[in-house]
């Protein structure tokens, strides 16, 4: 092969590349011409069979043609790149002043809207709402609310001990004691909302951390029928006409105390699971607030009185949307959440 030759065979290649518009075409000549079986490689290897100064010649004659088609070969790669994109732009052409797609809105977590649910009847009874912390100490989460150091509730085994005096509170109720202290013996009429936590086996209702919603109303005058009336007006509220009964309780804090329960939304009272089979389903413990509390913020139990109340509001979710289970709603599942948010807000 002469120098010559190739020179000729180039220049017909080059005219040939520059005219391609097909990246397929394109790497058939980047094979033909600089393969490893392509016609540059063949013409170094016919270099050995050249003597003197021929040979030279004839190599800076092959790398010349070389340099030639990886040059011609690289523009017309960036030109049918560019001209591919050109197309695609033309082709995909977007208006950029039409609106453009509103994306998927998010929605209240379920255990939320039945919190905003419960507030807003509270307080369209007069009950304003407060918040406290979630790491509280022994005092305002026990010792202020008539709980002795030896009550199984301030055991390691029902309490997450954060150390000797903080923990994770075990109720919403700790808010109350931190609000009478600091009512220094005013009238007091409060509802508060918030994750409780509770080192208990989990099942299909319990939970090591739930919501719970706490109230409380201290004033002169006030009756164990007052505590009946606001605790049946929410329920009829919350739950339409299922039967509502109350039972008698224990609670450190309150005396005399009960609990207050709802006909099972799921079984209408036959027994099932969400139910432990029982019909009924507690959604609030309640009673008057204990004379030691009232005695220890400073109020005096002979003229003034008060009822509290609480509920699991993780448990009234489920009962509310009709589920048999309380971890589902916790698992951050969007397909359940969706489809909660396409059912109505309560299911009463």
């Amino acid at each position: 092969m002469k120098v010559s030759e190739l020179e000729r065979m180039s220049r017909s290649a080059v005219s040939e590349i520059s005219a391609l518009s097909d990246a397929g075409k394109l790497e058939e000549y980047r094979v033909r011409w600089l393969g490893g079986k392509g016609l540059i490689r063949r013409a170094r290897a016919a270099i050995k069979e050249h003597q003197g100064p021929e040979r030279v010649e004839f190599a800076k004659g092959v790398n010349r043609v070389a340099e030639e088609i990886t040059e011609v070969l690289a523009r017309a790669a960036d030109r049918i790149e560019d001209e591919a994109t050109a197309r695609r732009i033309a082709e995909d052409w977007i208006d950029p002043s039409l609106p453009a797609t509103a994306p998927r809105r998010g929605a209240p977590h379920p255990v939320r809207v039945v919190e905003l649910r419960c507030v807003e009847i509270m307080g369209r009874l007069g009950f304003e709402q407060a918040e406290g912390p979630e790491v509280e100490t022994s005092y305002y989460n026990f010792d202020a609310l008539n709980i002795p150091r030896d009550h199984p509730a301030r055991d390691m085994q029902d309490t997450f001990w954060v150390d000797e005096q903080r923990l994770l509170r075990t109720h919403t109720t700790s808010v109350q004691a931190r609000l009478l202290a600091q009512a220094e013996g005013r009238p007091v009429k409060v509802v508060v909302a918030g994750r409780v936590y509770r080192n208990e086996a989990v099942d299909a209702t319990h939970l090591a951390m739930f919501h719970q919603l706490d109230g409380f109303w201290v004033d002169q005058g006030l009756t164990f029928a007052h505590l009946k009336g606001v605790a049946v007006h929410l329920a009829r509220e919350l739950y339409g006409d299922r039967r509502v009964r109350f039972k008698p309780k224990s609670y450190p804090y309150t005396e005399p105390s009960v609990g207050i329960d709802v006909e099972c939304g799921l079984c209408h009272g036959s027994g099932c699971a969400a139910c432990h089979e029982s019909g009924w389903v507690t959604i609030m413990g309640a009673g008057m607030i204990h004379r030691n509390v009232l005695k220890e913020f400073g109020y005096d139990p002979d003229r003034v009185s008060g009822f509290a109340f609480g509920w699991g509001l993780s448990r009234m979710t489920t009962q509310m949307y009709g589920l048999a289970k309380l971890r589902p709603v916790y698992r951050g599942d969007l397909r359940l959440l969706r489809a909660l948010d396409g059912r109505p807000a309560l299911c009463v």
